[in-house]
């Protein structure tokens, strides 16, 4: 009866069109005042304590890092560099928007960033080229989704900090499937333009490649700065990516000169503002979490799912749908926040690595990205390609179905996941 109070709480505020983080904060509160006896004093300290975490930070210098890159020069760089290498195939700019934004994720970690910085560009020469609005929004929108999915994620750094998961592991663990999907979304879009004779670049020559790699090389870099410093042990994630920002910062202003001193500020603040909303959304998700472990209830599921004979596939199956579902109303933080303090206790009974499990959390969230109504990744791609939001959300319906295949193999073969952090000693 509990559980039903609280989540049905929840649920009508949301409805309501209120944050996610007000709504949250407003649950707890009216349940710890008329229905709990909780003493105040032991709220305030496990709300302190509960945000009192080292790795909390490296979300806002992600945050940082990816806005100094969205600003600068470095996405016009790698997506000449992409498309040098897969621009003379079928629907080659498509291509190459595939895997600029997979060269951007690595070095973002935001896929809104991911979609904006790619789409923005790429969008409009391959509307020029003549390509259908629709493909190529397509393309851009479902692709930016990538930006969740390769290290390093704000979403992996979000499940981590909510489950005490290794923030290093998960990275890892998300390289593999990361350059899984990107192949699978290539030759999605590489069919498609072949089947309806979408135009092809000319072939680029190894001297023009190796000119498009020079230039784009010092974005590119940001990727060995953060994976290498994590996987050699030179800095934590969290010291990662306090060094990405500080490495964006220089490459933009300093070696690219895409922008001066003085518009640093402005992204400074953008990053602040995102970074509070965050953090906020996290100072509320403790204290739901904190009320739902006060009232036994992850325990009550995790018994009655245990006696119901679900078994692990079942078990995992259940939490697709479940998550599926609520990407189409939330956004990836708000689930996680919510979900984790869950679900994580029930896959430990039931013996499911919690490495893997991030990932096939993270996919979902992926997904979630580009699914109507509340999908990110259509509302910006929406807006960059002056498509409205029932012609994108058909837009992306190829992609969609090639993630949701994607979305069942890892799932159900975790060895894509957990092979790479195995094998560097990591897990």
């Amino acid at each position: 009866m509990t559980e039903l109070i609280i989540f049905g709480l929840l649920a009508v505020l949301m409805l309501t069109g209120m944050p996610i983080s007000i709504a949250l904060g407003l649950t707890v509160l009216t349940f710890l005042y008329t229905l709990t006896q909780v003493p105040i004093d032991a709220v305030a300290l496990k709300l302190f304590t509960g945000i009192e975490k080292f790795e909390i930070m490296a979300i806002p210098f992600f945050i940082l890092a990816g806005n100094f890159l969205t600003h600068g020069g470095v996405a016009k760089r790698m997506i000449r560099f992409a498309t040098s290498l897969v621009g003379h195939w079928h629907g080659g700019l498509g291509l190459g928007a595939v895997v600029a934004c997979a060269l951007f994720a690595a070095v973002s970690g935001s896929s809104p960033a991911t979609v904006v910085a790619i789409g923005s560009i790429l969008l409009p020469a391959m509307l020029k080229a003549g390509y259908p609005r629709r493909f190529g929004a397509g393309v851009v929108a479902s692709s930016g989704a990538l930006g969740i999915l390769i290290p390093p994620s704000i979403v992996m750094v979000m499940y981590a900090v909510s489950t005490n998961s290794s923030i290093g592991a998960l990275f890892m663990a998300g390289v593999i499937p990361g350059l899984v999907l990107a192949s699978m979304l290539l030759f999605t879009t590489w069919y498609r333009a072949k089947k309806n004779g979408y135009p092809r670049e000319p072939r680029a020559t190894w001297g023009q490649r190796w000119k498009a790699f020079r230039e784009a090389i010092w974005g590119l870099m940001l990727i060995i700065v953060v994976m290498g410093g994590i996987y050699s042990g030179l800095f934590t994630p969290t010291e990662a990516a306090a060094m990405s920002a500080v490495y964006a910062f220089i490459v933009v202003v300093f070696v690219y000169r895409d922008f001066s001193i003085r518009d640093v500020p402005k992204v400074l603040l953008a990053s602040a503002n995102m970074s509070a909303m965050l953090l906020y959304i996290i100072t509320n998700a403790v204290l739901f979490s904190f009320l739902l472990t006060h009232e036994n209830i992850p325990q009550q599921i995790s018994d009655w799912l245990m006696t119901s004979g679900l078994g692990v596939v079942g078990f995992l199956l259940a939490v697709n749908i479940l998550l599926l579902l609520m990407g189409n109303f939330m956004e990836p933080s708000s689930i996680i926040l919510i979900t984790a303090p869950i679900l994580f206790p029930i896959a430990m009974a039931l013996g499911i690595d919690p490495v893997h499990f991030g990932v096939m959390i993270t996919v979902n969230m992926e997904i979630g990205m580009i699914t109507p109504p509340v999908g990110l990744n259509l509302y910006v791609a929406s807006g960059i390609s002056k498509l409205g939001l029932t012609e994108m959300s058909i837009a992306v319906w190829p992609w969609l179905l090639t993630m949701l295949v994607f979305l069942m193999i890892v799932t159900y073969y975790p060895p894509l996941s957990l092979w790479l952090p195995r094998t560097l000693g990591m897990m």
